[in-house]
């Protein structure tokens, strides 16, 4: 028989909170960008709408419930730090939260993380863009980001509180149909033959009452599902 897997972790450790420091000319439709996050020290207090005194330029396309905190991993961080040659500073990625522990693109969709007071839930990947390419300024960026797949996760926010670099992040609840946010991406982003499956098993799970899916991954789940029939 194979090797059971290890189980997913049920903890971890927030290694900085951030929010933007300033907002940057970009050539995008904005005009600017929020993407410039960086540490800050203390308690942060989390609201529905994301961490205070954070904003977010491109309104259209990012923030909003669904999309509230972005947290990525240090695991993550650290292989893209081999790959790219450079340290990848948290912030550096446009995250409010830099994770140990936890890894944020390896997170099932719907799992909830205390994070001091607050309580957060995992909704889907990023997915990235063309500022996002143009704040790394490196070649083909969009389409390496998305071949390595780690993504990170956004969250929104079910309990507001503070939350602070230090603090432990503990896996409160994990949906049973184990769809993490990195299968969900590589499902609708490469020829992938589980594509209906993977989608099925998140409706199935919001049926169920297990989850609450975003409004855009419930539409992209329906589309695949119908495809796949």
């Amino acid at each position: 028989m194979p090797p059971t897997p290890p189980a997913a972790p049920t903890s971890g450790t927030v290694l900085a909170v951030c929010r933007v420091h300033a907002l940057l000319p970009d050539d995008g439709a904005v005009g600017v960008t929020a993407i410039d996050k960086r540490p800050v020290d203390g308690p942060v207090h989390v609201r529905r709408l994301g961490l205070f005194a954070d904003v977010q330029a491109d309104r259209a396309h990012h923030g909003g419930e669904d999309q509230a905190v972005y947290a990525y991993s240090q695991e993550d961080a650290d292989w893209w730090a081999a790959e790219l040659g450079h340290t990848i500073t948290p912030g550096l990625f446009g995250e409010n939260l830099r994770t140990r522990g936890i890894e944020a693109s390896r997170a099932v969709v719907g799992e909830r993380w205390r994070v001091g007071t607050a309580l957060l839930e995992v909704t889907h990947e990023r997915s990235p863009c063309a500022t996002f390419a143009r704040r790394m300024g490196l070649p083909r960026w969009v389409k390496r980001f998305t071949e390595a797949n780690r993504v990170g996760c956004y969250l929104r926010v079910l309990e507001t509180g503070d939350l602070r670099a230090g603090d432990e992040v503990v896996v409160e609840h994990r949906p049973d149909h184990g769809v993490t946010v990195a299968d969900w991406f590589a499902s609708r982003t490469t020829a992938h033959e589980t594509r209906g499956d993977v989608s099925r098993r998140l409706l199935d799970a919001e049926a169920a009452g297990d989850v609450r899916l975003s409004d855009e991954v419930r539409e992209r789940a329906t589309v695949a599902v119908a495809q796949s029939a």
